[in-house]
């Protein structure tokens, strides 16, 4: 294989990407676009607050196939972003479709077993880390670590939650609060019983410190906001093993056992946000794997279901149990493990294991890691680049020396010039994050760089960025 064929969106332009095939198609200059009459419709009746990237490409897709999204009008994608890291096999995988299909045909609703939510249970619990042997099934992320939450303070009979600068759990009520960004100004009052301390983003240590020789102070000062700024009734820690809203941010090494201990200390519970870190996102089929650590609880979601809308939680017997968590409907939910998610979770499972995506998530992405810092090395406006497996980030600067963040108005030209040569990618913010489908190939992840290589490229020469 030596690539796969995009098709240029947009004006036809002297700069022509390496790896641009049949321009013969439509594009952004022809006097018609179904994709921007779609677009402007349902901009007619559709709330505001859609996402950013929807906003900024106009896109329509028309299918997906492997890791290649078509619009309606024809042009194709190499898609470096897996809806936000969540379709994990790859569009349209024949033995996906065949399942849901057959699913179908069956029943899709109901509060009652399915042999296919026994056979998804049955499989993850062999699959996950220690003693977490029971899951309880929902439909998102918010409501997923809502859930854990509750779970948490069931156990503990106490109420208190930290959680990290950065981090992002989710946009409902009762995780807001938990959300380590500006995202939640002017939303309050939040949820009480809240506290945030620093993530360890080496990069951009909140204390103006190196790794290793900072001893990661990080945890000192988490210790100390627990015992300034709770009340003593510490329920949880909820952390990302990798901070992936943040920009696929790699914690040191010692950072989860530490936070483990601390957890343990205070008599509390550790539950760690796989949303984005889970189902081989990471090179591991579970992010904190890479880390030594089994946590209290787990969350997990977003690639699990390849595309179909399925969270869940993770925990021991022992914690499962507590009250008023384990009563009767109390860890229930309407759409939660219904028998299309399950057997959605339970066909992407058995997908990821048997085609060894895990692996391949692992080898293709340690080599997409290294042309990023190739890539790194030729631009200045790259500080920085991290990732595990195939979460990959990079920090888009004005300055190294600063590190202050690339304008979000060149960030965007990047994201429109890379779709315009056949690349969609997260690259909208000076957060860049890699997240492509888990059966990525090499000869993918080389067209992406080289797609890539061409935008910066453009960047350097034509746009004032400083």
């Amino acid at each position: 294989m030596t690539g796969p064929a995009f098709l240029a969106v947009g004006k036809p332009r002297p700069r022509r990407s390496l790896v641009m095939l049949n321009a013969s198609g439509p594009s952004n200059a022809d006097s018609h676009s179904r994709s921007l009459d779609l677009f402007l419709a349902e901009q007619e009746v559709i709330s505001p607050g859609i996402q950013n990237l929807a906003l900024l490409s106009q896109l329509v897709l028309h299918r997906g196939e492997g890791r290649v999204l078509t619009d309606v009008d024809g042009r194709r994608y190499l898609d470096f972003m897996a809806g936000i890291g969540v379709c994990s096999l790859g569009h349209s995988h024949p033995r996906y479709i065949a399942e849901l299909t057959n699913q179908l045909n069956k029943v899709t609703v109901g509060s009652f077993t399915c042999e296919n939510r026994v056979k998804f249970l049955t499989r993850l619990t062999s699959q996950v880390p220690g003693d977490l042997g029971l899951t309880q099934l929902y439909s998102g992320g918010s409501e997923a670590v809502e859930a854990a939450v509750r779970l948490a303070k069931s156990y503990t009979k106490k109420f208190e939650v930290l959680a990290f600068w950065g981090g992002f759990h989710g946009k409902t009520g009762g995780v807001l609060g938990l959300m380590g960004s500006t995202f939640k100004q002017h939303w309050g009052p939040l949820h009480p019983g809240l506290a945030l301390t620093p993530y360890a983003d080496c990069y951009r240590c909140a204390f103006g410190l190196e790794y290793p020789a900072c001893g990661i102070h990080c945890l000192d000062f988490a210790r100390q906001v627990i015992k300034l700024n709770t009340t003593g009734e510490l329920a949880a820690i909820l952390v990302e093993p990798i901070q992936g809203t943040a920009g696929n941010i790699v914690p040191p090494p010692e950072f989860l056992p530490g936070l483990a201990q601390l957890a343990k200390d205070h008599g509390a519970l550790l539950i760690a946000d796989e949303m984005l870190t889970g189902f081989g996102r990471t090179g591991r089929l579970f992010g904190v794997e890479h880390f030594g650590v089994t946590p209290d609880i787990m969350t997990i979601g977003k690639g699990m279901g390849n595309g179909f809308p399925v969270s869940g939680l993770i925990s021991s017997r022992t914690v499962m149990s507590a009250k008023p968590y384990a009563n009767p409907s109390a860890a229930s939910s309407s759409y939660g493990g219904n028998p299309l998610a399950a057997t959605a979770a339970w066909i992407t499972l058995e997908t990821i294991l048997e085609e060894n995506l895990v692996e391949n998530s692992d080898r293709v992405g340690a080599f997409l890691l290294g042309k990023c810092q190739e890539l790194q090395e030729k631009y200045p406006f790259i500080g920085s680049v991290q990732g595990r497996g195939l979460m990959i980030g990079m920090e888009l600067v004005k300055d190294r020396r600063s590190k202050e963040p690339l304008d979000n108005k060149v960030c965007e030209i990047i994201y429109r010039e890379s779709l315009q040569r056949g690349l969609l990618a997260m690259n909208y913010s000076p957060h860049f994050r890699i997240n492509p489908p888990l059966s990525l190939t090499r000869a993918e992840a080389e067209a992406g760089v080289a797609i890539l290589d061409e935008v910066f490229g453009y960047i350097e020469r034509e746009v004032s960025y400083h």
